[in-house]
């Protein structure tokens, strides 16, 4: 596992070294989780899903509300509830 040193800038910006940006494939754009803990800090590169997931996502969230027995007039209801709310 490679190991390079990198330093904070006065903006809180972090510099990953080039070497570790292209073995792990990471491009400008490239989101993350960010998780600190005492003297750790863990950046995690997340991706939205891939069409399919996101395919798989909707069938299972439709499925859920047909056995439910919720029908599209109850989501626009509850968006317009909340929606007032604020």
């Amino acid at each position: 596992m490679p190991l390079a040193t990198t330093k904070l800038s006065s903006k809180g910006q972090v510099v990953i070294p080039e070497e570790i940006r292209r073995r792990l494939g990471l491009k400008a754009g490239t989101q993350f989780v960010v998780v600190g803990d005492r003297d750790v800090v863990i950046l995690k590169s997340i991706a939205p899903p891939a069409m399919e997931e996101f395919d798989d996502l909707v069938r299972h969230a439709r499925s859920a509300a047909r056995k439910s027995g919720m029908k599209a007039g109850d989501v626009k209801r509850a968006i317009a509830r909340v929606r007032a709310s604020r």
